[in-house]
């Protein structure tokens, strides 16, 4: 269930609401209708507060550092670069 979900319960009772002029005689329209409106306004509502909820959880991130058994060679530095020779005169 969802926003489209909430929004099809609102359509489908507005619908039986307000357009649908039937004469059921065991069953009262209109109620069925606000009963829809009011289910699709609890599932948007439900749905827009896990949405608000699952942003404001914090998420902590493991990073696992693996080391080799034996050490690894070591590489001298590089040399420096040649100073830069001055501009001629």
């Amino acid at each position: 269930m969802g926003i489209g979900t909430g929004i099809f319960l609102i359509t489908l009772g507005a619908i039986l609401t307000f357009a649908v002029r039937a004469n059921v005689w065991w069953l009262d329209l209109r109620a069925v209708g606000w009963v829809f409106i009011l289910a699709g306004v609890a599932v948007l509502a439900t749905t827009m507060w896990y949405w608000q909820d699952r942003k404001k959880r914090a998420r902590t991130l493991i990073v696992e550092e693996n080391r080799l058994s034996h050490p690894t060679a070591m590489m001298p530095p590089p040399p420096d670069p040649p100073p830069p020779s001055a501009p001629p005169t």
